[in-house]
């Protein structure tokens, strides 16, 4: 019921910003392996997974992909559709299910703020970061999430 939600990107997006704004006056608290981290992260697995069926990634880029979450892809894809994509918009791995690409890049079109970040190219996942706050480590992990040698 709640991943319904994720057709409203746009009411997604102000959420987004509304939860930045609020959480960054608090950031100095918010910091990685702490308490604040631990209930952040139990608050986001439980929030996210049910509206994005998160996989805690610890790298969170919602609002980069049309709030749709790339790590639902079944081949794990962050920069985009695999070229595998059928004709009618679905997954090759599973044709029953549109594809996530497909649906980020539909929903992108209706964020204003940052709907345009979808063509940008995402660094790699850090997997030690798997399981961790995805709010404190924008705060605080920048470094650690891109790994050495990757430009922006």
């Amino acid at each position: 019921m709640l991943r319904r939600l994720q057709d409203h990107p746009r009411l997604l997006e102000l959420a987004y910003q509304a939860s930045y704004r609020l959480l960054r006056p608090f950031r100095r608290w918010l910091v990685p392996e702490s308490r604040a981290e631990r209930f952040l992260a139990g608050l986001e697995r439980v929030s996210k997974r049910a509206l994005f069926d998160c996989r805690m990634c610890g790298q969170c880029i919602l609002h980069s992909t049309g709030m749709t979450c790339p790590m639902t892809c079944p081949k794990n894809l962050r920069n985009g559709p695999c070229g595998g994509v059928l004709l009618n918009g679905n997954c090759e791995i599973l044709p029953d299910k549109p594809c996530v690409w497909v649906l980020a890049w539909e929903r992108s079109k209706h964020m204003p703020v940052f709907g345009d970040e979808i063509v940008h190219i995402q660094a790699p996942l850090n997997n030690r970061l798997q399981g961790t706050s995805a709010w404190i480590n924008d705060f605080h992990l920048q470094q650690e999430m891109t790994p050495d040698g990757w430009v922006e």
